[in-house]
């Protein structure tokens, strides 16, 4: 059964053409498409269908983006994926801080629009389950983050209790990417300090445990100037 049988995705988007790219992209995918041209109409939509994904474009032209995110999480939790062809790391940290789960720069591939998408619903599907605290088999890794037991090639690994914060908290969110400061405030909450640099130790020594090559992560992966993003666990 793909991830996204049956399910309705919300797109509020202003340009058709993008919109036309977005149904092309996931036509395949058994997946009912509902559109919006402007913010107000996406936030009615989205409140009246309850969508299992909102595709949120950032530039809307009478109501922006990230107000129509913020309004939006006052009410739902279903991830919202952000479309913008801006750069800008400090927009793209105002977004993930509003409530965004993830973002795609325009111009982007149905490829990667389908994988972003099929990240986001399996990590609901995760969430809503409660299975980010189940046993999690993945990459010849077993991490059990209840027990706080990590296995790689049947060999426990030993991880430090604040390794594990920093693991769960990934792992709660898989598929999501985080800011360093969300990561922060949920491992030290109340402290002071550069929230890159106390990540940037913590995260390259998960590397080493869990990445069979910690130069090229596959697990852990880095969104430049952002923050990280675990890639998505599949079930247990």
């Amino acid at each position: 059964m793909k991830a996204m049988a049956e399910r309705t995705l919300l797109v509020i988007e202003d340009e058709p053409q993008i919109r036309r790219v977005v149904q092309h992209a996931l036509a395949d995918e058994g997946v009912r498409i509902s559109e919006a041209e402007t913010g107000r109409e996406g936030i009615d939509l989205a409140a009246a269908e309850r969508p299992a994904l909102v595709l949120l474009e950032l530039g809307l032209p009478e109501m922006a983006g990230i107000a129509v995110c913020r309004e939006i999480r006052k009410w739902a939790i279903m991830p919202i994926i952000v479309l913008s062809a801006r750069h800008a790391e400090s927009e793209k940290i105002a977004l993930l801080e509003a409530g965004a789960d993830d973002y795609v720069t325009k111009p982007f591939s149905p490829a990667e629009l389908r994988a972003r998408v099929n990240a986001q619903l399996r990590r609901a599907g995760l969430s809503e389950a409660g299975a980010a605290d189940g046993v999690i088999r993945v990459a010849g890794l077993e991490i059990d983050p209840g027990a706080r037991v990590l296995r790689r090639n049947g060999e426990e690994i030993h991880l430090t209790a604040t390794e594990w914060d920093v693991l769960r908290i990934l792992l709660r969110n898989a598929g999501r990417t985080l800011t360093h400061q969300q990561i922060f405030r949920a491992v030290w909450p109340g402290s002071g300090g550069d929230p890159q640099q106390y990540l940037r130790v913590y995260v390259a020594r998960l590397r080493r445990k869990l990445e069979p090559d910690p130069i090229r992560p596959r697990l852990i992966l880095t969104e430049v100037g952002v923050g990280y993003r675990l890639a998505a666990m599949p079930s247990p």
